[in-house]
């Protein structure tokens, strides 16, 4: 099932935030995982080790996490209607 994944104003702040900061290599992580996603599903890119795509639990419960880096990570939800929305990059 493709999905389309779009981004929360939270998430747009904060990557136009860090932007100056963020390695190249994180913003490319990014996309390349949200390239995926809208090409193969979320659940085969759930396969992808490398992201350590994990269900968050707590105040976040219902949201998922994928590393960036040991320093940065990604938090999205997948909606009911099926699409992705990125909520925060921290």
């Amino acid at each position: 099932m493709l999905q389309r994944v779009e981004l929360t104003e939270r998430a747009k702040r904060d990557l136009k935030r860090d932007l100056r900061k963020l390695p190249v290599y994180i913003i490319d992580k990014l996309l390349a995982w949200v390239g995926r996603v809208e090409k193969v599903g979320v659940d085969e890119v759930h396969k992808i080790k490398g992201y350590h795509d994990e269900v968050l639990r707590g105040v976040l419960s219902g949201q998922r996490s994928i590393r960036l880096s040991r320093a940065h990570r990604a938090i999205y939800q997948v909606k009911v209607s099926g699409q992705l929305e990125f909520i925060s990059v921290e």
